[in-house]
């Protein structure tokens, strides 16, 4: 696993604004870098990264059926009590889902060391995708790079696929796609999702989560007033069980997609129970909840809230002194800790592996990197290649 520097194609921000790729740069800081890109041998790709995200998946599977069987769990997941008969019948109907990305530090030459489970609205599948990909393409044909090089990458295929699987199941006269205003990645991110849904020969309609409606026989409906019934939403479900909506949601049948089931799978709480489950499993970092501190004594450890996004409310501590903490808005139904296990470094740069999942297989990766230890949403995205 090396870091290596290339120059940037010349034209590469026109193309952006060609395939509607508007957040390659955010707040004035630069999101997707292609000044340098991250080159791994096809071994650390099978057995470093895609061998341990097959297997760790299915162990945070055997998570969630055990939690969604038992109540005192699912209150140790602080979801609430009026969601959990509808989370057990998902769970045990086998409702589809689509994606989800497994967060790893790597470097290469260790394990593997799984951070958390982005297994609701996780972002960058339009980068990792498609655009890393173009990348890629563009840089073999005119040499910048060896045309030996690959890339781990069969997201849009596998995206393409998986939309065609769940809609033949349906009866539904339309997949709907919704985020909420005025943010532009997610708006990028729900595109590119329905234009994979479109080449799956999918009828789409797209509306924003501010402009769902409440209709007769408590249907959730569209600004035409029509029923909402099969739903792509990149919004996550532990917002959704506190909204002002939340009791609509047991009374009506809009098929989610991500299905209620994820309540449990996306949540931080999922990482001290895989550690309960697979103890010293040499993917994952021992990880306790708060009335279990006094068995991480022999750690430096992070503290993450049960709930939380894009690195923030993130404590780092050594020695039992915090040395670094992250803001934003999270926190409030409690915490977990979990061994901290730095990210690896690669000149001034610290490198977390995103592994994508579509229908529970392995389908590529996303590399991000960030001068601070805790990646957050203006971390930096960087394309990568196989090459032995």
């Amino acid at each position: 696993m090396i870091r290596m520097p290339i120059k940037e194609r010349p034209d590469w921000r026109e193309k952006a604004k060609d395939f509607g790729f508007k957040f390659h740069t955010m707040y004035g800081k630069a999101y997707w870098d292609e000044t340098a890109y991250y080159q791994f041998s096809l071994e650390q790709i099978e057995k470093g990264i895609e061998d341990p995200t097959a297997e760790i998946h299915q162990m945070c599977l055997a998570v969630v059926d055990k939690v969604v069987n038992d109540a005192e769990l699912l209150a140790k997941f602080k979801i609430p009590e009026a969601f959990w008969d509808a989370i057990n019948t998902s769970w045990v109907n086998g409702d589809p889902s689509l994606y989800s990305r497994l967060d790893f530090a790597y470097d290469g030459k260790t394990d593997a060391k799984l951070y958390e489970n982005n297994a609701d609205t996780p972002t960058s599948i339009y980068e990792s995708g498609f655009w890393q990909w173009l990348w890629l393409e563009e840089s073999v044909q005119t040499g910048k790079i060896n045309r030996g090089a690959d890339q781990f990458n069969s997201l849009q295929e596998k995206l393409i696929n998986q939309f065609s699987q769940i809609y033949a199941k349906t009866n539904h006269p339309y997949l709907y796609f919704g985020c909420c205003k005025d943010t532009e990645e997610d708006r990028g991110t729900v595109q590119y999702l329905e234009d994979c849904a479109n080449e799956a020969g999918i009828p789409t309609k797209f509306i924003y989560i501010e402009d769902i409606g409440h209709g007769e026989g408590d249907l959730f409906t569209d600004l035409d007033n029509q029923a909402i019934e099969l739903m792509f939403k990149l919004y996550p479900w532990e917002f959704m069980q506190r909204e002002e909506y939340a009791g609509l949601i047991n009374k009506n049948s809009t098929q989610w997609i991500e299905p209620i089931w994820k309540s449990v799978l996306s949540n931080k709480a999922l990482l001290p129970m895989l550690w309960k489950m697979f103890p010293n499993h040499p993917n994952l970092l021992p990880a306790f909840f708060e009335d279990e501190l006094d068995n991480s004594v022999a750690f430096d450890i992070v503290k993450k809230p049960i709930f939380s996004r894009e690195g923030s409310n993130v404590s780092i501590i050594k020695n039992g002194q915090p040395i670094l903490d992250t803001m934003g808005p999270y926190g409030e139904e409690g915490f977990i800790y979990q061994a901290y296990h730095p990210l690896p470094k690669f000149g001034d740069n610290y490198t977390l592996i995103g592994s994508w999942l579509v229908n529970d297989q392995p389908a590529g990766i996303s590399v991000r990197e960030d001068a601070s230890v805790v990646t957050q949403d203006l971390s930096r995205y960087l394309p990568h290649i196989i090459l032995n």
